[in-house]
C-alpha cells in the first residue's frame, strides 16, 4: 500500500493537467469539469484534494512557482559560467519560452496576473509570494555578478531586478498582444543596457 505517493500523484496530475489547460485558456473560462475530464479523475476525488476552486487554484500557483523557482535556480547556478552569463541564460530562456506565443504552462504568471488579482486573494498572494521570490533570486544574481565584476550595474540590486521583472512582464504581455516578438527584444536589449554587460 502506496497511498501517500498515490495521493500525491493524482493532486499532482490534476494541478498539472490544469496548469496546460489554464495556461492556454486562462482560469475563469476553464471550468472543473473540463479539468476533471482532461485528467480523468472523478469530481470526488477532487474535491478529496481541494476545498475549492480558488483552493485549487491557489495550490496551482504554489505548485508552478516552485518548479519555475527550481528551474531559475539551477539557471542562476550554473558551473563555469560568470554570473552576467547566467543572467542573460535567464532572458534568453524567458525569451524562448515566449516565442510560440501558445506558452503551455511555461507562462502561467503572465497568463494570470491580470486575470485572478481582482477574483482571488488567495491567489492573488500566491502570485504576489512566486513573482517574489523571482526577484529576489534576481537581486541575488546581480549582486553576485557586481561582486565578481561581471555586472557593473548603477542601481541598487533589488530596485534593478524588480524593474527587470517588470519590464519582461509586461514585454511578454505586449507580445501577446502584437503577436510580435519586438516587444521581447527590445527588453532584451533594455537588459543588456542597465546591467552594462
Amino acid at each position: 500500500m502506496n497511498t501517500v505517493n498515490d495521493n500525491m500523484d493524482v493532486r499532482g496530475h490534476i494541478l498539472e493537467t490544469a496548469q496546460n489547460i489554464i495556461s492556454r485558456k486562462g482560469y475563469s473560462a476553464v471550468g472543473l469539469n473540463e479539468i476533471l475530464a482532461a485528467a480523468d479523475v472523478p469530481k470526488g476525488s477532487f474535491y478529496y484534494y481541494f476545498k475549492s476552486k480558488d483552493a485549487f487554484g491557489e495550490a496551482m500557483l504554489q505548485s508552478y512557482f516552485e518548479e519555475y523557482h527550481a528551474n531559475m535556480d539551477a539557471i542562476l547556478n550554473a558551473e563555469n559560467q560568470t554570473n552576467s552569463q547566467r543572467i542573460l541564460n535567464y532572458w534568453n530562456h524567458w525569451q524562448e519560452s515566449q516565442a510560440s506565443f501558445d506558452c503551455q504552462g511555461k507562462c502561467l504568471a503572465v497568463k494570470l496576473a491580470a486575470e485572478v488579482a481582482d477574483l482571488s486573494e488567495a491567489m492573488r498572494l500566491a502570485l504576489k509570494s512566486g513573482t517574489a521570490g523571482i526577484i529576489d533570486r534576481l537581486a541575488e544574481a546581480i549582486e553576485r555578478g557586481n561582486a565578481d565584476g561581471s555586472l557593473k550595474t548603477k542601481v541598487e540590486p533589488s530596485s534593478l531586478a524588480q524593474t527587470l521583472y517588470q519590464m519582461w512582464l509586461g514585454a511578454s504581455l505586449m507580445a501577446k498582444i502584437t503577436r510580435d516578438m519586438a516587444p521581447i527584444h527590445n527588453a532584451m536589449t533594455s537588459t543588456r543596457s542597465l546591467l552594462l554587460v
